[in-house]
């Protein structure tokens, strides 16, 4: 009962860090359908930037603010010089382009920090509490907390205010949004500052996780971040939080009980592909909110048709 428990905490902790890398990918995709492999560097680049910071002042909440801003304007100008250009060309030019920034980004991270990766001076978050005989560290309570902190954020951003409706129409209908007066260029760069920022938390807490950040720390969870969002339906944003709680808890299971047949590594795409071979499209398809904010785009556009020819 123990060893079960204690699998499930560690598989919702995992899964809480999937989830805020990828959610900022199902974020790029949803609105650009663009596979965004160089969100990879921005999860390393906030956490060198949040360990660089925090080792230089002494304050983890101000490294882990400074990177947030910080990535989110590097996520911004990655739009603005590398994607909007060339968002007319076929799909494969900004895959490629995203896979060089990727790399681009890693190389530029080795330069000048080196090949073997820094640690903390002094490690944040230090410690654990004992909860039903279990050693839960503090690191790990506050990557769970961060992730529901933002992500809760961004639901009632999304859900309740007037940007964040203007967000989720782009997401649905892209022309319409832009018919009833949208600014879909201030959306996208709004998309890829929260993206980016997620990201950039994500990477500085995996640091403090692991005492460690090197140039490829990105690479393996934002793959698993790609099999994250294929299996919760590409695009939607509660399919992504699901599947990747889920994936948490199979690779935790999948560690322990599979561990002489698949390393923990595989577990990801094992189950992306089981779950693909049965439902192709993901296990949540988003038909139905969708559905929903076209109709809303829908009455929202018939009411101003109304307005204009009573005032006309």
């Amino acid at each position: 009962m123990n060893l079960i428990l204690n699998l499930t905490t560690q598989g919702l902790i995992n899964g809480a860090i999937y989830a805020l890398v990828a959610i900022g990918l199902a974020m790029v995709f949803g609105l650009l359908r663009v596979l965004h492999i160089a969100h990879a560097g921005l999860f390393t680049l906030g956490g060198y930037l949040g360990l660089v910071i925090t080792n230089a002042t002494g304050s983890f909440a101000l490294g882990m603010l400074l990177s947030m801003v910080a990535v989110a304007a590097c996520g911004m100008l990655m739009y603005r010089f590398c994607y909007e250009p060339i968002l007319e060309q076929p799909p494969y030019v900004p895959l490629i382009a995203s896979v060089g920034m990727f790399l681009a980004i890693e190389e530029f991270l080795r330069l000048v920090f080196g090949d073997y990766g820094l640690s903390y001076r002094v490690p944040p978050l230090q410690g654990a509490v004992v909860f039903a005989g279990m050693q839960i560290k503090y690191a790990e309570l506050g990557a769970v907390a961060m992730a529901v902190i933002l992500l809760a954020g961004l639901a009632v951003f999304a859900a309740h205010t007037r940007v964040g409706m203007a967000w989720r129409a782009s997401v649905s209908e892209p022309r319409m949004a832009a018919s009833c007066g949208i600014s879909l260029r201030q959306v996208r760069y709004l998309n890829f500052a929260i993206g980016s920022a997620f990201a950039a938390a994500a990477g500085v807490m995996v640091g403090v996780l692991n005492n460690l950040v090197e140039p490829s720390m990105g690479a393996v969870p934002t793959y698993k971040a790609l099999a994250i969002i294929v299996l919760g339906g590409l695009g939607n944003m509660a399919g992504t939080l699901t599947a990747s709680l889920l994936l948490g808890l199979v690779e935790a299971f999948g560690s322990t009980y599979l561990a002489n047949v698949l390393d923990r590594d595989s577990v990801a795409f094992a189950a992306m592909l089981a779950v693909l071979l049965v439902k192709p499209q993901g296990l949540f398809s988003g038909g139905q909110w969708r559905r929903r904010l076209v109709q809303l785009m829908k009455q929202k556009g018939a009411t101003q048709w109304a307005l204009m020819k009573r005032h006309s």
